[in-house]
């Protein structure tokens, strides 16, 4: 009788799983299709992530208020998001922000006080920093670090534009 339950749970998780990706693919076929990339930052101090747009689905893991996120899927009030790391996750529309953060991926970027190559350093942000986006010119960002320093950081030094 126990292996006829386990194989019942079995098949019950596999069809879980198998609608879950329906719905993913149905979503992602039924979106339109953006032509730039659309990227957000989590809104609330710590947000749940998840495998599915579900309560009941695994949480998978937690992101801080600022991470910035690429949104892939919007399905009523989830999105399916990408982190810097690559991972793909659903969480809720309401812990997003639209305000544009970037995480520096680089040992150390120099931040610039002018969008020039020569231009004098204004401050250095280490490896996974967030700073606020204001704007962009060209291939650079003007962008603000939380102690209030501004500047400008070479977009290929950063994730999350």
């Amino acid at each position: 009788m126990q292996s006829v339950r386990d194989e019942w749970e079995i098949a019950r998780s596999a069809l879980r799983q198998i609608a879950a990706l329906l719905l993913t693919s149905t979503a992602l076929l039924c979106a339109p299709q953006a032509a730039a990339l659309d990227y957000r930052s989590i809104a609330v101090p710590a947000a749940v992530l998840y495998d599915a747009p579900s309560f009941k689905a695994r949480k998978l893991f937690i992101l801080n208020q600022g991470y910035p996120v690429e949104v892939f899927v919007t399905l009523d009030a989830w999105v399916k998001v990408r982190d810097a790391s690559g991972e793909l996750a659903w969480i809720e529309a309401k812990n997003l922000a639209v305000q544009r953060v970037v995480m520096v991926k680089v040992a150390r970027a120099e931040v610039r006080r002018a969008p020039e190559e020569n231009a004098p350093v204004a401050f250095v942000a280490e490896q996974d920093v967030l700073l606020e986006v204001m704007d962009t010119v060209d291939n650079w960002a003007h962008v603000k670090h939380r102690d209030g320093s501004v500047g400008y950081i070479r977009i290929t030094q950063v994730w999350g534009l």
